[in-house]
């Protein structure tokens, strides 16, 4: 028997739909910059590389502080402590599980490595390397990753939008989820005289500045109350903190009163402040988060309630359990509900 020809007249006709080109709402196709644009600040203060110069802040004062990457340096703010600290910086190449046994390595020998890349390839490249290497022996290496979540509009590839979910399953390991660059500097503080390994999401660049106003002081371990309200209760952790704050605002203006708890340590959950505060009776509660569905903060809060015996009337603002566009990020979360405006509409068709 011959073999079928090959060319055009014997190739199936593949199931496969190419993804459409990201356009503007006038039709445009979209630029690079409106795919990359920051978060919105309009309006508000921005401090500038608040990681990068957190960290130099405790290289000044700590000879043990080290910082790797893995050829993202300006793309996580680390270039800053490069600049500084040239004889303390190691570019590792693009090599993620090259970067992590380094880090390793450098942990055994007594040094605080801060260990930088993009959270997808951390979560999804170094996976095996980081339980086995870090976690496992319980090292104080600090994995702090940019683009968490929907923070880029360059699609899944880009978009780490199940890391949390990924490293909650891992033992010895705590997660921190910043807001904004107060919290980023006092985190990044925080985590480097933590004793264990810790995955913190980051937002680089020039990082709106909101919970300064509000005299708010990082905790490692600890959700706080932001804000009061008598009838609905935000749980939200990372940038959606600020989300909550706005949505909340233009709530009060419409007569509906909403209080915000801020949650930046995934793990350990502060269970006994969202039980404390989720137990008081009357209020919706909504967990936000700039992560899927599944695996994340609403789930976690869902359960810790669930074993409490505290069930009010519930609802979680994620993104959806599916690969995402790529576009602009201010059309992006308009469209996958983490906007002011599609966070707003949520909670008033639930009351």
């Amino acid at each position: 028997m011959q073999d079928a020809p090959i060319g055009p007249t014997s190739r199936r006709k593949s199931k496969y739909t190419p993804r459409a080109v990201p356009v503007s709402e006038d039709g445009e196709r979209l630029t690079t910059s409106a795919m990359i644009a920051s978060l919105d600040a309009e309006g508000r203060d921005t401090v500038a590389a608040p990681f990068g110069n957190a960290l130099c802040d405790l290289a000044a004062k700590r000879d043990d502080i080290v910082g790797l990457t893995a050829d993202l340096s300006k793309y996580t703010d680390l270039h800053v402590f490069a600049n500084a600290y040239p004889d303390r910086f190691y570019q590792m190449g693009m090599a993620e599980q090259v970067m992590i046994s380094a880090a390793a390595g450098l942990a055994r020998e007594g040094f605080t490595p801060f260990a930088t890349t993009y959270a997808v390839f951390a979560s999804r490249r170094a996976y095996d390397f980081i339980i086995m290497a870090i976690a496992e022996e319980n090292l104080p290496v600090k994995i702090v990753c940019a683009l968490p979540g929907l923070t880029t509009g360059y699609g899944p590839s880009h978009q780490a939008t199940e890391d949390l979910a990924i490293f909650r399953g891992m033992p010895n390991l705590t997660i921190v989820d910043p807001c904004d660059a107060t919290e980023i500097t006092q985190a990044t503080h925080a985590i480097a005289d933590f004793p264990g390994p810790v995955y913190m999401r980051l937002l680089r660049g020039k990082v709106p500045d909101v919970l300064g106003q509000y005299g708010y002081r990082f905790q490692l371990g600890k959700a706080q109350v932001i804000h009061g309200g008598s009838d609905v209760l935000f749980i939200s952790t990372g940038f959606m903190t600020m989300r909550a704050l706005d949505a909340a605002k233009a709530l009060k203006a419409e007569g509906t009163d909403c209080a915000v708890l801020h949650v930046p340590t995934l793990k350990p959950l502060d269970t006994e402040t969202i039980r404390k505060e989720a137990a008081k009776t009357g209020r919706l509660v909504v967990t936000l988060e700039n992560h899927t569905i599944v695996g994340g903060l609403g789930e976690a809060v869902a359960a810790e309630l669930m074993r409490a015996g505290i069930h009010p009337a519930f609802d979680s603002i994620a993104l959806p359990d599916e690969f995402l566009d790529a576009g602009a990020l201010p059309t992006l979360h308009d469209q996958y509900g983490l906007s002011v405006r599609a966070i707003t509409t949520r909670v008033k068709t639930r009351l």
